[in-house]
């Protein structure tokens, strides 16, 4: 397995980081992510992902459960605050208060005194940002994390949020948004902004919630058992890419990959960490085969004419509007 610097810091990533977000907890029961985590130690996966969201707070759990016994030192954990815990008007957000409350469950529930990065899994409009910033810098200066990063951040964002790092003595490291063959919104201004920065990318979704595998097909119900059946949040997550259109011209990418004697879930990830700025790509996995296929993309280099005819099939059905970057948060 690639390992990857963190952006301009010190700390090395696996080029694949398995993230749970709609699985463990979820998805799929303890047994099973246990399995999956093993699986991806197996495969030279160091870095995990999660977010004290998911699953209500059950991924962290999971999480930690299935790291039991793992040397601490030997793994990179991410995590990750901003959306709502609990019920409370407090329980959410990038105040002061709620990320140093954040902070403290997420390490109880993942069973370690630290975390390797502390993510704001999104702007927040309703605080100043100053208070996030000095926030964050006290949770690395405890101990609790060692790096800090931001999940789908505008480009101004991240560049302010970057000088108050480098004014209280922290860094940040890193961005993690959306990216695939299908959604290269980050490309015209994420990446020149985070490459001069020092940023790297931890991308999720790199295989556009499965469709990039090719087992969606235009005018067919989703395969029983995959996310587009998954009643517990995966079909929602998928339902923006089953699209006849955007099915049909992933289902040509498929004897290509074929052709150069790889998966189509290979070719896209491997395509993904083309980009030198992407520093890991998160894959998520309910089985632990997934994990094995998925991490054989670390080891691919695509040719630049396979690159070529791959971008012209799907040109029609991409997305590259800067715009869309985070178009889940509500801006005043």
């Amino acid at each position: 397995m690639e390992h990857r610097h963190l952006g301009g810091s010190g700390m090395l990533v696996s080029a694949i980081a398995y993230g749970n977000w709609v699985t463990h907890g979820s998805q799929v029961d303890q047994d099973a992510a246990t399995a999956c985590v093993r699986a991806a130690l197996d495969a030279g996966i160091t870095t995990f992902d999660t977010a004290d969201v998911y699953a209500e707070t059950r991924a962290e759990e999971a999480l930690g459960a299935a790291l039991k016994g793992v040397r601490r030192e030997g793994v990179e954990i991410c995590t990750k605050v901003y959306f709502p815990t609990g019920p409370g008007k407090n329980d959410r957000g990038l105040s002061r208060k709620h990320i140093m409350e954040s902070i403290n469950g997420s390490l109880r529930r993942l069973g370690t005194d630290y975390v390797d990065l502390y993510q704001a899994h999104r702007y927040d409009y309703a605080t100043p940002l100053e208070e996030t910033m000095e926030a964050l810098a006290d949770v690395v200066h405890s101990g609790k994390a060692h790096y800090i990063g931001v999940s789908e951040w505008k480009p101004q964002e991240i560049r302010a949020a970057a000088q108050l790092a480098r004014e209280l003595k922290i860094r940040l490291v890193s961005n993690q948004p959306q990216y695939s063959l299908l959604w290269r919104v980050i490309e015209p201004e994420i990446v020149p902004v985070c490459q001069e920065l020092g940023i790297g990318q931890i991308v999720w979704s790199p295989l556009a919630q499965g469709v990039l595998t090719g087992k969606y097909k235009p005018g067919a119900q989703p395969p029983s058992g995959s996310r587009g059946t998954d009643t517990n949040g995966g079909s929602d997550a998928v339902a923006g890419w089953l699209r006849d259109e955007v099915l049909a011209r992933v289902q040509e990418l498929v004897p290509l990959a074929a052709e150069a004697d790889m998966s189509l879930a290979t070719l896209s990830l491997a395509w993904v960490l083309r980009n030198t700025n992407v520093s890991a790509a998160i894959v998520g996995a309910s089985r632990p085969e997934q994990i094995a296929e998925n991490a054989k993309a670390a080891d691919v280099t695509l040719d630049n004419a396979l690159v070529k005819r791959v971008d012209e099939i799907l040109d029609p059905v991409m997305e590259r509007d800067p715009e869309r970057v985070d178009v889940f948060t509500k801006r005043p």
